[in-house]
């Protein structure tokens, strides 16, 4: 995220952006509407082992969680067939549904409103494979993460000017671009690229369609959403993944569902279950049809990540 790192990287205040032209927003979807409350009452029995009160006790009277996405493939989003999925929100279905709440709700928006949505109280969680990092962590609550990535970057095919990390883009002068509030923007500048340089464009399909049209030299992403978009390309190729180095230090990113400060019960019992999912070798199994490696597959924690 962009890490969408997504970042995935991401924004889900984000981090400083630049713009080079208008930008369509993501159009406003809800999905899978209504309530089931009757249908909690036996799920609802078997997780009593889940402190009660606050967030958790109201999402299970609900019957329903509205989970903030970004339309980013593959950490969250809506496919051609109009079916809500990602390997955040497929998470969530599961882990949702053992702590009594049977149904999920996605709300889709702009990358980079996920944080401000989530704080006004448009959705619940953000569910998009959001980046944890310190500034972040300032304005939300994150669980730990379900995955760690590096970068990578989208290149014309044969790589002509040789960029393989932020520093060769900076010293080549490449026309640079990465999405809408990811983090990769953050670690252009920390290279020394110019951030009114910067092109922002809204995920890497468009990055992609930039690359390949010659509009600019590189785009950057999260390895996984790189190399996923670039499979069927006959003009574009993935570099190989790397970390990003931010003030002398390498950076290994992991992403994570956030919530809301006041939320720390509900954020406390998700974490409890996605622990026993990664011992378990569950929640790999789930990740795995999404593209993700075992190499993926992350011992961080949010503390860690927030420092």
């Amino acid at each position: 995220m962009g890490g969408m790192g997504r970042v995935k990287g991401g924004s889900r205040a984000a981090m400083a952006r630049a713009t080079s032209r208008p930008r369509p927003a993501i159009p406003r979807r809800t999905l899978l509407t209504g309530a089931a409350a009757v249908a909690l009452t036996g799920a609802a029995t078997s997780c009593s082992r889940v402190p009660e009160g606050g967030a958790l006790a109201r999402l299970r009277s609900q019957g329903a969680v509205r989970l903030g996405i970004a339309g980013e493939v593959p950490y969250g989003y809506v496919n051609d067939q109009g079916e809500f999925t990602g390997e955040a929100p497929e998470l969530a279905k599961v882990i949702f549904k053992r702590l009594g709440i049977g149904h999920v709700q996605p709300v889709a928006t702009d990358f980079s409103s996920l944080i401000p949505g989530l704080n006004s109280q448009q959705f619940d969680v953000v569910s998009a494979g959001m980046y944890i990092n310190k500034d972040r962590c300032a304005q939300v609550l994150f669980a730990d993460p379900e995955y760690q990535m590096l970068d990578a970057f989208i290149v014309r095919k044969g790589n002509p000017k040789n960029l393989h990390t932020y520093e060769d883009v900076v010293r080549s002068k490449a026309r640079f671009a990465t999405g809408t509030g990811y983090a990769e923007i953050g670690y252009a500048t920390a290279a020394g690229y110019p951030e009114s340089s910067i092109v922002i464009l809204q995920d890497q399909v468009a990055g992609l369609n930039a690359v390949e049209s010659g509009r600019v030299d590189v785009f950057a992403g999260t390895s996984l959403t790189v190399r996923e978009v670039v499979k069927k390309s006959s003009k574009a190729e993935a570099t190989q993944p790397f970390a990003a180095v931010v003030d002398g230090k390498k950076k290994i990113d992991g992403g994570g569902f956030a919530f809301r400060p006041t939320d720390g019960a509900l954020r406390d019992a998700f974490n409890t279950e996605i622990h026993r999912m990664k011992q378990s070798g569950e929640l790999f199994r789930i990740l795995k049809p999404f593209g993700f490696t075992q190499a993926e597959m992350t011992t961080l924690t949010a503390k860690e990540l927030c420092r």
